[in-house]
């Protein structure tokens, strides 16, 4: 067995207008949407996420925000993905920056402030 990427749901308020941010300004293709369900399927690249909202939610208790770990190949990424976020007009913390703890990161946040927090684990790097 191989263990597939992990698909997290992602908490908004109201997903019709997470949509649009998620589309417009992160990057992400609408592959499916209900809204009377409360459900989204987004993809980017080799990503999937669901988007869903509070009736949704219900059951599980789960609320924003939450933190997504996107990790890049490289600082080149990192700082690329960083410059189109900002373009667009994402909420952003800070720009990438080496930490002493060996990621070389940034912040952004969706509308529902969840965090995406892009980095490239320079750790594993040799030499």
């Amino acid at each position: 067995m191989t263990f597939p990427s992990i698909c997290p749901e992602v908490p908004v308020r109201d997903l019709a207008e997470a949509l649009p941010y998620y589309r417009d300004r992160l990057g992400f293709t609408i592959d499916w949407s209900d809204t009377q369900l409360g459900l989204a399927g987004l993809s980017r690249d080799d990503a999937r996420i669901f988007l869903a909202d509070a009736a949704y939610r219900s059951g599980l208790g789960n609320q924003a925000p939450v933190v997504l770990w996107i990790n890049l190949a490289n600082r080149g990424e990192v700082d690329v993905l960083h410059d189109q976020w900002a373009t667009v007009g994402v909420t952003i913390a800070a720009p990438p920056k080496a930490k002493p703890y060996r990621l070389y990161e940034f912040f952004a946040q969706d509308v529902d402030a969840n965090i995406l927090r892009i980095f490239y684990d320079f750790g594993q790097e040799h030499g």
